[in-house]
């Protein structure tokens, strides 16, 4: 029987899963709305391994934001590993740093259990030329690295197959359109297989507006703040990181969209037009990358807010009628399924990369 410890740090949370790899029975958990770094983070997970105790672990999955072109696929870890993915840290700073600090101290706890990166850039490693090329300088692509990586992989990966399960049909036969709805947000065409388009690229930032970070803006936007603007680098990557997003467009009111769906109700304009320029955001990424699809068989939300904000659901699905989209029913589901079957079908699934993370650690030992 296999067992298998996940570990999943957020930029501000922190879950860890103990899970049967052979029934993906969740065995015992801690979830914790702080940041992974963060004493009672610490200490919840401090707890977990002593409840895990002396149970012979099968792996110990991580997941890992992005390993840039270091680490595309699942990849056992090893010394060398680290140092490569400590050379691309700076591609998510929110996420890796912090990631690479809960591995380097569960590899000291944990030493005689194989270490598994499972990283969110691997489901979009598929990418066709097209959808992976920034329009930029050929020497800068090639000294830089610079192209569209994707992420949100383990999340997809996740609704991908609980839509195979749920209508019968293959994944590989599927042409989907997904949206990961969360502190993080992205949406992502999906046929044949693979991942074809996403919203997200070389780093995190790009695509939609999030929590707190900004999304995709003019560039020539920060030129102007780094110029003239009179703005240092670390102010601008400040703010588009940790002041933008719903927290912005709010004034600061919330980066929580069930608060400010309730502060919107309430009267409050800024947190109103916060979530409509969310809806109209979302919706646009949506119909952008419907153009890589021949046929849209279903329109799938997961992640936080697309599993449990019925409202936002509706604003986006009300925006999607030239797809034959209808706007979703308010209210959520218990399960995984849909919340409108005319015309094209509207499904929720709720987030469990933890299972993902399970089944790629397995699948690479």
């Amino acid at each position: 029987m296999s067992t298998v410890l996940t570990v999943n740090p957020g930029s501000s949370s922190l879950q860890a899963h103990l899970i049967s790899g052979d029934t993906e029975r969740i065995l015992d958990q801690m979830h914790v709305e702080r940041p992974p770094d963060s004493a009672e983070a610490v200490e919840e997970l401090r707890k977990l391994l002593f409840r895990v105790g002396d149970r012979e672990l099968t792996a110990v999955a991580h997941r890992l934001v992005h390993g840039g072109d270091q680490v595309r696929t699942p990849t056992v870890v090893t010394d060398e590993v680290v140092r490569a993915v400590h050379r691309v840290a700076a591609l998510a700073p929110l996420h890796v740093p912090k990631s690479l600090a809960l591995l380097d101290q569960l590899r000291g706890q944990l030493s005689g259990t194989p270490h598994v990166l499972c990283p969110d850039t691997a489901f979009h490693s598929g990418l066709s030329e097209v959808a992976a090329t920034y329009p930029l300088p050929v020497a800068w692509r090639q000294r830089f690295g610079l192209r569209r990586y994707g992420f949100h992989g383990l999340s997809y990966a996740h609704a991908v197959r609980r839509v195979a399960a749920m209508t019968g049909v293959a994944g590989s036969e599927l042409s989907l359109l997904l949206a990961h709805l969360g502190g993080g947000a992205s949406v992502c065409a999906y046929r044949e297989g693979r991942s074809v388009d996403t919203s997200m690229g070389f780093t995190p930032l790009e695509g939609v507006p999030m929590a707190k970070r900004a999304g995709s803006i003019d560039p020539g936007l920060l030129l102007h703040l780094l110029g003239d603007g009179g703005l240092s680098r670390q102010e601008v990557t400040d703010g588009l990181y940790r002041h933008s997003g719903l927290l912005g467009l709010s004034e600061g009111r919330s980066a929580d969209t069930r608060e400010l769906v309730t502060a919107a109700r309430e009267g409050h304009p800024p947190s109103d037009l916060a979530l409509r320029v969310f809806a109209h955001r979302v919706a646009r990424e949506l119909a952008a990358a419907a153009t890589s699809l021949y046929r849209v068989d279903a329109l799938v939300f997961t992640g936080e807010i697309g599993w449990d904000q019925p409202e936002l659901r509706e604003a986006i699905t009300a925006r999607l009628g030239q797809l034959g989209i209808r706007p979703a029913l308010g209210g959520n589901r218990e399960d995984d399924g849909p919340v409108h079957a005319e015309g094209v079908p509207v499904l929720v699934v709720k987030p469990r990369e933890e299972l993902q993370l399970c089944r790629d650690a397995l699948s690479i030992l």
